[in-house]
């Protein structure tokens, strides 16, 4: 099959166009041949070696976390997914290469793809709807009428948790550039603070929830607004023990985390509030729920570009650039 390789980590190491042996398919595999490829940012920090302490992967692998696709094999024990069917998920870690034209995903990663989506829509979802999902919904418990603050609200994961959190009943504050404010206002957000402008710590107060995905003084400023017992989780570091822990961590990684965490988690019990970092696990059940609201009209998907195959690395740079509205997704087929 083709395929866009890493060879070597680094920051300007390119992807190179290859041929690769198709994947094996196990027992419980289901084999989707690739239409489409949602491009994270994890993409990038992955291909620069940020995450090889804890995502060891050795070189040479193919990237991508997203995937829009239509089954062509299923192994032995699969019971849910037959040739033909239409299908979207996030792969698993350490079972990711959506930049390619077939993959080889676990059943229980898989969910039917949206049925009023196209491919390239549906590509776009898994990644950032999960990591909406399982913060503002398994972790933040957020609940009608409670206050969530949703940072870089024009972002991938921004746009999705905006409507998550709308759709769950929640007041949503955000922040974005002033040309986005008509994207984010019409996504559903009710209080937008222009970072151009305004410190978003001056703006806003006694909060339940926020959703942080941007540097350390962000962070900081972050508790700032939380109420008292309220909660903070970061999809941006720094890792603490608790992620550690349930990735089964070697006891060298758990002492980093520990060390890297402790000024943010010293913070938090002093604010009483509470911090984690939250690392997106593949889910496939919750894949079906949220294709449910898609399909139900809940949830839009926000695309911003799409790219052929053949432009993969272009697909990457662009979403290095911090500029996309949105996600930006690759065509394979």
């Amino acid at each position: 099959m083709k395929a866009f390789i890493l060879d070597r980590y680094g920051s300007k190491s390119t992807l190179r166009s290859g041929e690769m042996a198709d994947p094996e398919v196990r027992e419980d595999d289901v084999l989707v041949e690739v239409h489409a490829a949602g491009v994270n940012l994890l993409d990038s920090k992955l291909r620069k070696g940020e995450f090889k302490l804890i995502l060891p992967y050795r070189v040479p692998f193919v990237l991508g976390h997203d995937v829009a696709g239509v089954v062509v094999r299923v192994g032995a024990r699969v019971k849910h997914f037959k040739p033909g069917d239409e299908v979207y998920a996030r792969p698993a870690d350490y079972r990711i290469g959506t930049f390619a034209e077939l993959i080889a995903l676990q059943e229980k990663d898989v969910a039917l793809k949206p049925k009023k989506l196209t491919m390239e829509e549906a590509a776009s979802i898994p990644l950032v709807g999960l990591t909406a999902w399982q913060a503002l919904v398994e972790r933040g418990q957020l609940k009608e009428g409670q206050k969530v603050f949703i940072q870089a609200g024009s972002g991938g994961v921004g746009t999705f948790a905006i409507q998550l959190a709308k759709h769950l009943g929640a007041t949503v504050a955000t922040t974005t550039g002033t040309s986005n404010i008509n994207l984010v206002r019409g996504l559903g957000a009710d209080v937008i603070v222009d970072y151009k402008k305004d410190d978003f710590e001056t703006q806003l107060s006694d909060y339940d929830l926020v959703l942080h995905s941007q540097d350390g003084k962000a962070l900081d400023k972050s508790f700032r607004v939380l109420r008292v017992g309220g909660r903070l989780i970061s999809i941006s570091g720094p890792p603490d023990p608790e992620f550690a822990e349930e990735i089964g961590a070697p006891w060298f990684v758990k002492f980093v985390t520990r060390l890297l965490s402790f000024g943010v988690r010293r913070k938090a019990k002093r604010l009483n509030t509470t911090f984690s970092f939250l690392f997106m696990k593949a889910n496939g059940d919750q894949l079906r729920q949220i294709a449910a609201l898609i399909d139900a009209g809940h949830i839009r998907p926000v695309v911003d570009r799409v790219f052929p195959f053949q432009s993969t690395n272009e697909a990457l740079a662009f979403v290095e650039t911090g500029r996309a509205k949105g996600k930006v997704v690759i065509k394979v087929k």
